[in-house]
């Protein structure tokens, strides 16, 4: 790869990682469809941004739990301390008490996520891609809207699980999807903002590597360049991205959110048109 091709993927990587970090969306939505166009093989792009976006979603992870975007610190991580509250409250009590909500969401996420995305890789090499972009574009366009709308619901464990179902197996699929169904996903089943934005970008980590990993089975790696060029961008992207968030005040966030997630939907709907 030249260099200064190198050089362009960096930096577009980073920007992107950037807007991913501060909005909980965009870097797989976006950059895969943008790597598609110039040329380069779905099965060479795919792994590259969810390989990176892992990265990136780590880094952010942990500056947005400095920047108290989120909160993911467990009450106690002294072993004996963890012992004792096993023996006395039983692991699903000690989980309960011990662990911060901002993390149960991820686990919440991830659990069945990390399945949903082998699944939604295993199911893309056997269904139309039309098929699968007007489903996505379809799925975002309504998240977009019921944030619009600025309709209140009530948190539930459970509308989080399948919000994080949803968001991997599209992951899985297109290597996009993840980000606007997750972040608005949990601020329409009643999570706050700024704190569905960390979420996303910690439960971004395992989900990608689970996609990473199946791609990497079904298809091995063919081009390193591309995933060391987009690695770097996300890993220098995401604590800027992190520091964005932390700036923001909650109406903001949701009218940006809003405004972006029905753009990225309209745009995935056009294109299938096009």
């Amino acid at each position: 790869m030249e260099i200064l091709i190198f050089v362009i993927l960096v930096a577009t990587a980073m920007i992107m990682e950037f807007i991913d970090a501060g909005l909980g969306m965009g870097y797989g939505t976006v950059l895969t469809p943008l790597l598609l166009s110039f040329d380069f093989s779905p099965v060479v792009v795919v792994p590259a941004v969810l390989f990176s976006q892992a990265m990136g979603g780590t880094i952010a992870s942990i500056f947005h739990h400095r920047f108290c975007n989120v909160n993911f610190k467990p009450k106690t991580t002294n072993l004996q301390k963890i012992k004792n509250g096993l023996k006395k409250y039983g692991m699903v009590d000690s989980f309960k008490r011990g662990i911060p909500k901002d993390l149960k969401v991820v686990f919440a996420i991830t659990f069945l996520g990390v399945i949903a995305t082998v699944i939604g890789a295993f199911t893309a090499i056997n269904i139309p891609k039309w098929l699968l972009k007007g489903y996505i574009g379809v799925i975002v366009l309504v998240i977009g809207f019921l944030l619009m709308s600025r309709k209140k619901f009530r948190f539930s464990w459970k509308k989080i699980t399948c919000v994080g179902i949803l968001a991997s197996f599209n992951k899985g699929i297109s290597g996009g999807g993840f980000g606007p169904v997750t972040t608005g996903g949990q601020v329409v089943a009643g999570n706050n903002y700024k704190n569905s934005i960390g979420c996303t970008t910690l439960a971004e980590g395992p989900i990608c590597i689970a996609g990473f990993l199946t791609y990497t089975f079904l298809n091995g790696l063919t081009n390193y360049d591309l995933i060391t060029a987009l690695s770097i961008g996300a890993f220098l992207g995401a604590p800027l991205g992190a520091a964005l968030t932390s700036r923001l005040n909650g109406n903001r966030i949701r009218i940006v959110l809003s405004i972006i997630i029905i753009l990225l939907g309209g745009w995935t709907i056009i294109k299938l048109l096009m």
